[in-house]
């Protein structure tokens, strides 16, 4: 299965279903079954993230914390269905949308969103080291 790696909070984000766009500053031709793996490292930046809001509320709400993020984890799968180029129009539909979609995503015209559909959590987070950009993750779901 191909996978990818996001740093926390943003993989946990996704494994509960609370985000469903992967902004990036590059696209990709792949559609289909995509691991999301959890980066090892949890710079201080992002662990200060956590303990803001809308980011604490949320990972609270599905029993996370910054004590409590795995960490060089596969975590969740899903399917990757589009690559879309942001635009102003795009970006505004977002923005307007309910939830935090907006909040937990970097949107700049001429960075991608990559649609993220049939997300599901792994009850059991398996160990992997991650690499950069798309790459095969061996394991079972």
């Amino acid at each position: 299965m191909k996978a990818i790696s996001l740093m926390q909070p943003w993989a946990s984000l996704v494994a509960i279903g609370t985000k469903k766009i992967e902004t990036r500053s590059w696209s990709t031709e792949y559609r289909g079954q995509l691991a999301i793996h959890s980066s090892k490292g949890f710079k201080k930046y992002l662990r200060q993230l956590c303990c803001e809001e809308p980011f604490k509320t949320v990972l609270n709400k599905a029993g996370l914390s910054l004590d409590n993020l795995p960490l060089g984890r596969v975590v969740a799968t899903c399917k990757l269905v589009d690559c879309i180029e942001m635009t102003p129009e795009f970006i505004d539909r977002v923005k307007s949308a309910k939830g935090h979609e907006y909040d937990f995503g970097e949107y700049a015209v001429g960075r991608y969103a990559w649609i993220l559909e049939d997300i599901k959590a792994l009850d059991n987070p398996v160990p992997a080291k991650g690499k950069l950009s798309i790459w095969k993750w061996e394991g079972k779901s």
